[in-house]
């Protein structure tokens, strides 16, 4: 199967909101517990997009038959850091997990992080099984001040993580 990415545009936040709700619950919730519903995603996307400031990105996964297996979002660090992007958690549908996506993904990321002169990347991945994911590509845990890891993680060298990413 192919896969083609995409910047996803204010006209697509209509379908965001429902695969962000769809791949925070298979990520975090056992079928007991759900995760944010449509409306409050729905509501995020479009203040996102309402006040796009070119300073962010989206990225969207689609399949050849154009469905859409993940999207995700980029931003200067929030923390500060200077020269440092963020990576907004990666969530990939279920049906989708082991095909490349997320490789695909993080190397989109980190060539656009580049081309905006950020030297590092962080993410804030939320502690779950698909850590293993991230340090996979190299990145480190951050901890807290008291040393509790909470599913943060950091690339020192946004160039190694490209490097790995796209396999150049």
């Amino acid at each position: 199967m192919a896969f083609l990415i995409s910047e996803a545009l204010a006209e697509d936040v209509a379908a965001l909101p429902k695969l962000h709700v769809q791949t925070f619950n298979e990520t975090h919730c056992d079928g007991r517990a759900r995760g944010p519903s449509f409306e409050l995603r729905e509501r995020q996307w479009r203040e996102a997009y309402a006040a796009a400031d070119g300073a962010w990105f989206c990225f969207v996964v689609e399949d050849d038959a154009g469905h859409w297996s993940d999207s995700r979002k980029g931003t200067p660090h929030k923390g500060g850091v200077p020269g440092a992007g963020e990576l907004n958690k990666i969530y990939v549908l279920r049906q989708f997990h082991r095909q490349g996506i997320g490789r695909l993904l993080v190397c989109h990321v980190a060539r656009r992080f580049l081309s905006a002169a950020s030297r590092r990347c962080c993410s804030s991945a939320m502690a779950n099984p698909s850590n293993g994911f991230y340090e996979a590509f190299g990145a480190e845990r951050l901890y807290s001040p008291s040393g509790e890891f909470h599913g943060g993680y950091g690339w020192r060298d946004l160039h190694q993580l490209f490097a790995k990413a796209c396999g150049e």
